[in-house]
């Protein structure tokens, strides 16, 4: 069994969602958003260790209101950088050399299923790079500025990405060595060469970006209410 390095990538300030507060600390039942997204990694055998990545200022807030929760869990905290490349890199650098893989994951997608994270985690293993992700559904269109469509696409192989997304240690760190900034950690590993293998996802895993989709998961996790 592979052991895996978890990042939990929770660094992001989060202007979409609005509030005064960032979304991170979100109720989802009695518990906080990224604590649930850390819970989806915490009991697994294959998980050597978990790191999680804040932004300084939610860093403080992190260490006064949840340093306890976090210790019990095994979590070590990381602090962020201006982008997420810069945040993963940081957490990068405190990766156990024990690590043969490294599980990059949105702090804000709590609703990963153990049956996909089984299934990432075993593409990774076998191939070096994977991902989670859902197939395009719906019709894609290509619109303008001024919202009006331009094109039609094909959505046969079109997919949105998820995480987790799981990478041999040697193959993201080789990644992250180029410099570059990226929307995620797939696009990094591709600019060395690297095929990245698509593991089909679940599509309730979804990524809190406004309310609405924070109301989306609290549906969705009700009934795990801890």
């Amino acid at each position: 069994m592979a052991k895996v390095s978890v990042i939990i990538a929770a660094a992001g300030a989060g202007r979409r969602f609005g509030g005064d507060r960032n979304k991170i600390f979100e109720l989802i039942g009695d518990r906080a958003v990224f604590l649930r997204s850390v819970d989806l990694f915490a009991q697994r055998n294959d998980v050597l260790e978990i790191l999680l990545v804040a932004s300084r200022i939610d860093r403080d807030r992190i260490e006064a209101d949840f340093a306890g929760q976090l210790r019990r869990l095994n979590v070590s905290l990381i602090t962020g950088g201006d982008t997420r490349s810069q945040s993963v890199r940081n957490a990068l650098a405190a990766v156990s050399e024990k690590a043969s893989l490294v599980c990059v994951h949105d702090a804000v997608r709590p609703a990963a299923t153990p049956q996909s994270i089984d299934a990432v985690f075993a593409a990774a293993e076998r191939s070096g790079a994977a991902i989670l992700a859902s197939p395009v559904s719906g019709a894609v269109k290509r619109a303008s500025p001024e919202l009006t469509i331009l094109d039609d696409l094909d959505r046969s192989n079109l997919w949105l990405a998820q995480t987790p997304q799981v990478f041999a240690t040697d193959i993201l760190l080789r990644a992250y060595d180029l410099g570059h900034d990226a929307d995620d950690d797939a696009e990094l590993v591709r600019a060395t060469g690297r095929l990245v293998t698509i593991v089909p996802g679940d599509p309730r895993n979804i990524k809190i970006t406004t309310a609405d989709d924070l109301n989306i998961l609290r549906a969705i996790l009700a009934p795990q209410k801890q």
